[in-house]
């Protein structure tokens, strides 16, 4: 008897143990369920959140049917245009350049200083003759060097001969003189290319810097204005530009990276700067 009330003890025993185990598995998946869903809508949230930082704004321009990211100003107007090339553009292929009749004339590094030489100008300006681009070459001018060695540097690679185009000095550093000594050794120099060239060159500078170094001194020069804005350039004493360079950042088949581009302002065109031969 005494066994039997000892089973009958155990089994109880042993059915309230099986009773809390099954009340808390069942608490368990209630907790899990709740985390779960607490999760989820956390995440869910935490998504939304993410998905309204980063959307932008859509370019109202893309719901214009006519729309063409790849339009160029060339492209939309009828302005002359043209570019300007050195060894920074890398290898050039002129024959693809040649075939974009939006294209005119381009303008090649050829010298800089004393004695730095474009290392790519004697084979672009082969080819850009060759694929019918009316050619002009530049020099980049250096206030501290002497003058003389900076012509003659120039003039071993501009060759009257080669050029369709007035050559062009690309004035963009005062070489830390102060304005007077910079503007004595440019004028000097500007009145030595034109004697050795029978011309005039052209003069290529930002507006800032012309504003601010070269205003009211360069009446009687043609101006290629680099500013890089919708606006066409508007210089402080109101004179007359004849080109504008309206981008740096360019880009036209046949060349790689970026390119720059100009165009003519107004009524001017190729024959304001064509080489007198």
């Amino acid at each position: 008897m005494r066994k039997l009330y000892i089973l009958l003890a155990l089994l109880v025993a042993m059915m309230t143990i099986g009773e809390v185990y099954a009340q808390r598995s069942k608490a368990n998946k209630r907790r899990r369920a709740r985390t779960h869903r607490v999760t989820k809508q956390h995440r869910a949230k935490k998504s939304q959140r993410k998905r309204t930082v980063v959307m932008k704004p859509v370019d109202p321009r893309l719901n214009d049917p006519d729309y063409d990211p790849n339009i160029m100003c060339e492209d939309t107007c009828g302005h002359v245009h043209g570019i300007d090339l050195s060894h920074y553009q890398g290898q050039v292929f002129w024959e693809t350049v040649g075939e974009n009749t939006k294209m005119a004339y381009v303008y090649l590094k050829a010298t800089e200083g004393g004695d730095r030489i474009d290392e790519r100008y004697e084979r672009n300006i082969e080819l850009a003759h060759r694929y019918g681009l009316k050619v002009g070459s530049y020099h980049f001018f250096r206030p501290k060097t002497p003058l003389h060695q900076q012509l003659r540097n120039f003039m071993t690679q501009c060759l009257p001969g080669e050029q369709d185009l007035i050559p062009m000095i690309d004035i963009e550093t005062t070489g830390g003189l102060p304005d007077r000594e910079f503007r004595d050794s440019l004028f000097r120099f500007l009145g030595m290319v034109e004697r050795a060239y029978r011309q005039q060159p052209l003069l290529y500078t930002f507006r800032n810097f012309y504003n601010k170094h070269l205003l009211g001194e360069i009446d009687d020069y043609k101006l290629m204005i680099a500013m890089y804005t919708e606006e066409e350039p508007v210089l402080a004493d109101g004179r007359d530009i004849t080109m504008w360079q309206y981008t740096s950042k360019g880009r036209i088949v046949g060349i790689s990276g970026y390119v720059d581009k100009s165009r003519f302002m107004g009524r001017h065109g190729l024959r304001d700067i064509r080489f007198r031969h």
